[in-house]
């Protein structure tokens, strides 16, 4: 017992010779170099070319070149969720998603729910008309018994329900639908962006279809914020602003509408 108590008061003054013998203090943990990447969620609704649209099954386009843009200056990785365009506002208003971005322009009703970006891009609204049909000019579609069809929830949308009525005004899921029914006779003119028309046209070659010269208005996109992220607001408009002074803003742009 005595050896054994003299071995331990041994270890303990060792112990105690090496602690008073080291004033170096603990390392502090590195931080990781590589914390994990941030998701910067867009919502967006996938039938729009050139500025979303579906290549086999990845949606690229316009909106999602600059949002990849515009994540890579935050620092952060993009998410693109695909949904129904009018739960894009709603869904960004409630937090679900980032940011909203899809050919979307800025009017008093999406201002009371959301804030947006700076300007990125120039849309015109058009009208899509077959051939031998009741529309052949922009004062045609004031005409008894004219349908305007549209999709549901965009500025096309609310331009044919406030100057035309309600009641000749038929909403669509997506554009697609839209000229699918005017194809087979269920409305008698489309409204929506230019280059989504020029697009679907193009690919309806044998429908009769065509766009009426006169353009029906001019608007700007923007992206839809929630209210309370004002500093993501203003990321993003920082970042807009370095992608249109060193070009990549209109490079994406040319790449898309030539």
């Amino acid at each position: 017992m005595k050896k054994l108590f003299a071995v331990l008061l041994a270890a303990m003054m060792l112990l105690a010779m090496v602690a008073c013998g080291n004033d170096t203090p603990d390392p502090t943990p590195t931080p990781d170099p590589t914390p994990d990447t941030k998701t910067l969620y867009m919502a967006t609704e996938g039938t729009f070319p050139p500025y979303e649209y579906y290549d086999g099954d990845k949606l690229v386009g316009i909106d999602v070149d600059v949002a990849n843009a515009i994540a890579e200056k935050l620092g952060m990785k993009l998410e693109v969720v695909d949904i129904a365009f009018d739960s894009i506002v709603s869904g960004v208003q409630a937090g679900k998603y980032d940011m909203g971005m899809a050919g979307m322009t800025v009017n008093e009703e999406r201002l009371e729910k959301v804030n947006f970006s700076d300007s990125y891009a120039t849309g015109i609204q058009v009208v899509i008309v077959k051939e031998g049909g009741k529309v052949k000019s922009l004062d045609d579609m004031a005409a008894d018994g004219v349908v305007i069809g549209t999709q549901s929830g965009t500025t096309g949308f609310l331009f044919a329900s406030e100057d035309f009525g309600d009641e000749k005004v038929k909403g669509f899921a997506k554009t697609t639908d839209a000229v699918e029914a005017l194809k087979n006779g269920q409305v008698d003119c489309v409204m929506l962006d230019n280059e989504p028309a020029k697009a679907l046209v193009a690919a309806n070659p044998d429908a009769g279809l065509s766009i009426l010269d006169t353009a029906y208005a001019n608007e700007d996109y923007a992206i839809a914020i929630n209210k309370q992220n004002t500093d993501l607001l203003n990321q993003i408009n920082a970042a807009l602003a370095e992608l249109k002074a060193d070009g990549t803003l209109q490079g994406i742009i040319d790449k898309y509408i030539k």
